[in-house]
């Protein structure tokens, strides 16, 4: 597989499958993604073409790779936990609260192990830690604790 930057838009992947048929993808700056497959007769025509949105582009990867760990799943354990990242909406009810009154780790059981502001990362942050909508919490947690606590970060 090859890449090629395209300034302004994000950077294309070329690759030639085992059936020498000739496939890219544009993975845009916004997330989405542009599948292309060429004709056999001709390499350099285009027999179909698909724009896919970020989330689409997840699942198809989810579908084709079953295995692969999508863009929140950090890692999974032979313990049954899982690292994910959750984004605090600006809607959040916890948006410029501290970290403490949220009682995650009492009402979930999960670890915060970061948070990531801008290009800031806080690692370990402690209950006296403010929230500001657009951060990313690591955590760590059981599949349910995890789920649990994207749903408190998400109340409004």
């Amino acid at each position: 597989m090859s890449s090629t930057p395209l300034p302004g838009i994000g950077v294309r992947y070329d690759m030639t499958t085992h059936e020498h048929r000739q496939i890219s993808v544009v993975a845009e700056r916004d997330g989405a993604r542009t599948l292309s497959v060429y004709r056999e007769d001709d390499p350099d025509a285009c027999a179909l073409s698909l724009r896919f949105t970020e989330g689409e582009a997840a699942s198809l990867i989810d579908a084709m790779m079953p295995s692969h760990r999508s863009p929140n799943l950090l890692s999974t354990t032979d313990l049954g936990l899982v690292a994910e990242r959750i984004e605090l909406p600006s809607t959040s009810h916890w948006n410029g609260r501290v970290l403490g009154d949220t009682r995650m780790r009492t009402e979930t059981g999960v670890s915060i192990v970061a948070v990531l502001r801008r290009a800031d990362a806080i690692p370990s942050p402690g209950p006296d830690f403010r929230l500001a909508g657009g951060d990313i919490l690591i955590v760590i947690g059981t599949r349910e604790g995890v789920e649990a606590a994207a749903a408190i970060l998400g109340r409004e």
